[in-house]
């Protein structure tokens, strides 16, 4: 099993920065561009997230890890943060699928997409901290 383990300053550096290793690693890996961009995008969309809303504004640095295992056949992507106790799984608002981009209210679409690339997503909060896992089956 292959892993990529990162430490990320939860900030726009941060993030791209943890967003770039995880493009290397799927390079590196030789992934299909389908599921490589599946597992970018996900990052992408969680990490977000955390860097804008997980953290208070204290002028404090924060911290994130993300973790990806790449198994014959399946990928795993573990987001974990310090953060306020967020489960986007039933915390998340419903995202309007129906109404014109310009109306739509902000939130819950990141998550939807999240749950629809995915096989299996997983939240728990353990140790004061958010723990979210999500598993891409290699065959799906």
């Amino acid at each position: 099993m292959a892993r990529l383990t990162l430490r990320v300053e939860a900030n726009a550096a941060g993030l791209r920065e943890a967003q770039s290793a995880v493009e290397e690693f799927c390079e590196e890996q030789e992934w299909p561009p389908a599921l490589a961009f599946q597992v970018n995008l996900v990052v992408e969309e969680v990490g977000v997230n955390v860097v804008n809303y997980a953290y208070p504004d204290d002028g404090e640095e924060h911290v994130f890890n993300i973790s990806v295992a790449a198994e014959a056949d399946a990928v795993t992507i573990e987001v974990v943060d310090g953060g306020r106790p967020f489960d986007p799984l039933n915390d998340a608002p419903a995202p309007d699928l129906e109404s014109d981009v310009d109306e739509r209210p902000i939130g819950g679409l990141g998550v939807h997409f999240v749950r629809e690339m995915m096989d299996d997503v997983r939240y728990r909060r353990e140790d004061g901290k958010n723990c979210l896992t999500m598993v891409k089956r290699r065959d799906a």
